[in-house]
């Protein structure tokens, strides 16, 4: 079986129940997931995919004749052609699209609609380590429109003290150190582990919000341009802070609605998600 999923960390690990889906109705299958070669450290943790097969997003798939290619990358006809060019015996590809559905709902809908039972909310990864005492904060993100002001991020930083840790991805190191001198910019099994096992993560609308949702990591998220309501965690210790503006999620500054957000109420936030970390403890901002 053939799975294509070239994108990005986050959208990987909201994939997670629809492969564990496509596992458990092909239990005899080899399930190879054509995705970014960067991510082997987390598809490594993905319990219901057996090969990575290194594609970037809109390559060419190095694969042949799969009995079943399942399209969970997008609605495009790039991506079907991809698949298409593999010469399936059997393709499953979304007809529809429905653009306020949240991500994770929307490949499990698709798979459902081709009788593949899958369960929203089967997205844990395996524990990765004994909780620390380490709060987690990244800056980055792929895109200005998500990123909240460094400046800000340092603010919070100070108020929390000693305990907090900021990570960086591989391009984000100088927008790191404007907060410390000296951020972890390891590789992304460290990140994860690192994330994992955290007392609490804040970052806005990135990868490393997904793995702090996979991991039940208590965060404090802070989303513009896109909604929560799309790509949100759906339920756990967290609390996601939007002020109901939507936007360019490709634009260079930091979306209106982002830049809404306080230091004041990440503070809050993060005290409200330590005294009440339960699964429904939810709170948005508007």
């Amino acid at each position: 079986m053939l799975v294509l999923r070239a994108l990005g960390l986050g959208d990987l690990l909201t994939a997670v129940p629809a492969l564990r889906g496509l596992r458990a109705a092909f239990p005899g299958a080899e399930i190879t997931l054509a995705a970014p070669g960067w991510l082997a450290d987390a598809v490594a943790r993905i319990d219901a995919v057996d090969r990575l097969l290194p594609t970037e997003e809109l390559a060419p798939i190095a694969f042949e004749d799969p009995d079943l290619a399942v399209n969970l990358h997008g609605k495009g006809p790039q991506s079907v052609r991809r698949l298409m060019a593999t010469r399936p015996r059997r393709l499953i590809t979304c007809e529809g699209w429905q653009a306020d559905r949240h991500e994770v709902l929307r490949w499990c809908d698709l798979l459902e609609q081709h009788g593949i039972r899958c369960d929203p909310d089967d997205f844990r990864l395996p524990p990765a380590g004994h909780r620390t005492d380490r709060i987690v904060i990244h800056p980055g993100a792929s895109t200005g429109a998500r990123r909240w002001p460094v400046e800000r991020y340092a603010a919070v930083a100070k108020a929390l003290g000693p305990s907090v840790v900021v990570t960086a991805g591989p391009a984000e190191h100088d927008l790191a150190r404007r907060i410390t001198p000296d951020p972890v910019t390891g590789t992304l099994a460290e990140l994860m582990d690192l994330v994992a096992t955290a007392r609490l993560v804040i970052s806005g609308d990135t990868g490393v919000a997904h793995v702090a949702t996979a991991y039940r990591t208590p965060s404090v998220l802070l989303f513009g341009p896109v909604s929560p309501d799309l790509w949100g965690p759906r339920r756990g210790p967290h609390r996601v802070l939007w002020h109901g503006w939507s936007g360019d999620t490709f634009a260079e500054e930091p979306d209106p609605g982002l830049l809404r957000i306080t230091v004041e109420e990440v503070l809050d936030a993060a005290e409200g998600v330590r005294r009440d970390p339960s699964d429904l403890a939810r709170a948005t901002s508007v």
